[in-house]
């Protein structure tokens, strides 16, 4: 008997447990998550950083051969008008070019909504998969339904401070180093940030796609609460999936993911193309994205936009 009600007591708590990330801070409705950190007193501040009008295109070029994750595929058709030969429209003689995608929407450099990850089907704010997902799109937390993210930008040269080009698949990155590198930068992480993390494997995917495919250095749960914690809007980096994989954990598979996306809101962005801005330096910058609004996407293919 003693040992039936230790053993129901467990149970309660693990699922106690299991359940204490939902509602959302922002409230049992909330569809947004860490956007509700965004602010115009945020934007003002933000514009302030530009001092030289610089600015950094932190979106990879997409096309056939991009490296992509399991099935994922990008195809692009050039359609000509007419046969590319026919008969010109109108006095003027006029003439066009179309095209058309067959493509995933997470290929390439990527925004991650709240809908893409869960736990155990479900999803930010404690929502069910039934309650999100149409076979036609999502119904709830859709990429088209996110505002503008203007904020401040604030990049951390992991590879910097290690001393390295590039750190290698495997390697976690904690929560202490990262905030030593917000220190040693004079760049501390705060309310209402994007936070971009440079460890130099994008180069993997140009030098070696089934490289730079089959791992990646990245961050741990640890990282992702910590961040989460600092009340930032979404983390990116140079890597396909911010995870460090493989996960040091083997039974774990993208438990960074589950931490932000679905416990805290944190957008993700991915394939982040951080080269020519960290060349520049590691200074805070306005940060700029706004997603085409394919209604329903789970993800998007974006270039967002770093200016100092």
């Amino acid at each position: 008997m003693l040992r039936s009600a230790l053993l129901a007591s467990l149970v309660l708590a693990a699922c106690a447990h299991a359940d204490d990330w939902y509602p959302s801070k922002y409230g049992a409705d909330d569809t947004l998550g860490a956007i509700n950190e965004l602010s115009p007193e945020g934007v003002v501040a933000a514009a302030r950083l530009v001092r030289t009008g610089r600015s950094f295109a932190l979106g990879v070029e997409t096309g056939r051969d991009t490296p992509a994750f399991g099935a994922r595929s990008f195809e692009l058709f050039a359609v000509a008008h007419g046969d590319g030969s026919g008969a010109p429209m109108g006095a003027n003689r006029a003439t066009y070019n179309d095209d058309w995608m067959l493509t995933w929407l997470g290929i390439g450099t990527q925004i991650d909504g709240l809908g893409h990850f869960g736990i155990d089907h479900r999803y930010y704010n404690g929502n069910r998969v039934e309650d999100i997902f149409q076979p036609t799109g999502l119904t709830r937390f859709a990429t088209h339904e996110l505002p503008p993210i203007v904020t401040r930008g604030v990049l951390l040269d992991v590879a910097g401070h290690r001393g390295v080009p590039r750190l290698e698949a495997g390697e976690e990155v904690g929560a202490a180093e990262l905030q030593a590198i917000a220190a040693a930068q004079g760049t501390p992480v705060e309310r209402g940030d994007v936070v971009v993390l440079h460890t130099g494997w994008l180069d993997q995917a140009e030098r070696d796609p089934k490289a730079f495919l089959a791992g990646e250095p990245g961050i741990g749960v640890e990282a992702a609460e910590w961040l989460a914690s600092r009340g930032v809007v979404a983390v990116g980096a140079d890597t396909w999936g911010l995870d460090v994989l493989p996960n040091p954990d083997p039974d774990q598979v993208f438990p960074a993911h589950q931490t932000l996306l679905a416990r805290n809101g944190v957008y993700i962005l991915e394939n982040l193309d951080t080269r020519a801005l960290v060349a520049d330096g590691t200074a805070p910058f306005l940060f700029v994205l706004g997603q085409p609004r394919f209604v329903g996407a789970v993800q998007m293919v974006v270039n967002p936009v770093a200016i100092r």
